[in-house]
């Protein structure tokens, strides 16, 4: 019997704001203006994951798991609600085959942080770094994203999962 494949797509977007740190993918990224407001920790990559995954299985999207209204998710670590996804029933069996993430944002440099939100990401997933792409761009200036007002993210899962008993 063949493994059954799944894709899903996740978008999300985030407003900047002073005062708050900025989480992108699990990791910590130092920068001045801020950080994105949510009422979690508004890490917009995690976010898009999350919503790609849930897309997948067709399982609704982050905000039916975590209501925005839930005192719980006040400030949560969107990495520990990624778990929580991993790890319900509904998604038992399913691994992640890869994953490709775009963030949309004039700034900061994603570059020098690149490979440790890979790495970040490939751990909560539990698959090799090379099973996980990160891109950035710029919108050139154009909409929020370009103002600086916010940033933005797209996210492509490829899942799979194989009946027990099967190897792959």
């Amino acid at each position: 019997m063949e493994c059954e494949l799944r894709i899903g797509q996740g978008f999300d977007v985030h407003r900047i704001v002073p005062g708050r740190r900025l989480m992108l993918g699990g990791v910590e990224i130092p920068w001045d203006r801020g950080g994105l407001l949510g009422h979690s920790d508004a890490d917009v990559l995690l976010h898009a994951v999350m919503d790609a995954i849930l897309g997948a299985l067709a399982l609704g999207d982050i905000g039916h798991w975590f209501p925005p209204g839930d005192p719980a998710c006040k400030d949560a670590d969107s990495a520990r609600l990624l778990q929580t996804i991993l790890t319900d029933p509904r998604t038992h069996g399913w691994e992640v085959v890869n994953l490709d993430v775009t963030l949309l944002a004039e700034q900061p440099k994603i570059a020098p942080h690149a490979e440790a939100i890979r790495a970040r990401l490939a751990a909560l997933l539990k698959v090799p770094v090379a099973r996980v792409s990160l891109k950035a761009t710029t919108t050139e200036g154009l909409g929020f994203t370009g103002r600086g007002e916010g940033m933005a993210a797209q996210a492509v899962v490829l899942l799979q999962h194989r009946p027990a008993g099967t190897t792959g």
